[in-house]
């Protein structure tokens, strides 16, 4: 097996990680905000073993780098919090497909942050994703669950273009790891007073679940993703990121019983139609 073979085993692995961790929303009969809390907890200790280990610099190069990478890290609270919050209220299928929105965000985003030309075509791309969430959304009222599932997932791929963009700005200054610790250890001290708010009531089954989301499906799963990059493109992995949603709706139909009406699946593979072509047109580049 080639190299770029066992890279691209990983990306696709690492993906259906990715997938997978959304169903936790549903698995704990915790808040979004306490599940976030155990996940990073777990992931950032698991990133500071790994780091040592790997005798890793975590020290940063500037003063000024621990403040922005602090912002990240609330920014990451922020998006993984409604992240869950639209699984909760709604289902993993809503949750996944309007979190998806992401790259919408990002070609509005990018101009401003990088001084890049916004092309029609991007115009266009985005006006497409947006039927295609109107149509994931059954009714446009705040009471309906599905509503307001939909709209912290939208708020969830917003926050996560975000980071997305300001990742981009450190990736070259430090490992995806360092980046990844300061992200989720920050994350951790600013959800850490809701357990005093909360006082939540954990078992030893969510300690598990919380345990196994946080290692294997946060730090392990985004090793490998990383790991895997090495001899793919990032634009190959782009696309295969687009399979997400797939392998995490597919898990929630058999382990939850959760069935996509059909409103969902075509408001979804314009979403994710419009995102593989995306991600293809800038390989093309």
């Amino acid at each position: 097996m080639t190299d770029k073979n066992k890279s691209l085993i990983e990306i696709h692995l690492a993906v259906f990680l990715f997938g997978i961790a959304g169903l936790f929303g549903k698995l704990l009969s915790l808040s979004s905000i306490i599940i976030v809390l155990g996940r990073v907890c777990f992931s950032s200790v698991f990133l500071l073993i790994l780091i040592i280990y790997l005798k890793e610099n975590i020290k940063l190069k500037q003063r000024k780098h621990y403040f922005y990478l602090a912002i990240m890290g609330v920014i990451l609270a922020v998006h993984w919090c409604t992240f869950f919050k639209a699984i909760q209220v709604s289902t993993v299928a809503i949750g996944l497909l309007t979190f998806s929105t992401f790259p919408v965000f990002v070609t509005f985003l990018e101009p401003y942050f990088f001084k890049e030309k916004l092309k029609h075509m991007d115009i266009m791309l985005a006006i497409i994703t947006f039927l295609g969430v109107i149509l994931v959304v059954p009714k446009f009222e705040l009471s309906n669950d599905l509503t307001e599932g939909a709209l912290w997932g939208i708020i969830s791929g917003f926050t996560y273009a975000v980071l997305s963009i300001l990742n981009r700005k450190y990736v070259r200054e430090y490992s995806s790891s360092v980046i990844a610790f300061y992200e989720q250890f920050i994350a951790a001290l600013v959800l850490s007073p809701f357990i005093f708010f909360y006082k939540p009531h954990i078992k030893i089954n969510d300690l598990i679940l919380l345990l196994l989301l946080g290692v294997i499906f946060t730090g392990v799963s985004h090793l490998i993703f990383i790991n895997g990059l090495k001899n793919v493109k990032t634009q190959t992995a782009g696309i295969i990121s687009s399979l997400e949603p797939v392998y995490g709706i597919i898990f929630a139909v058999f382990l939850l019983k959760e069935i996509p009406t059909l409103r969902e699946v075509v408001g979804g593979s314009i979403i994710l139609g419009t995102v593989f072509y995306s991600t293809m047109k800038v390989k093309k580049v």
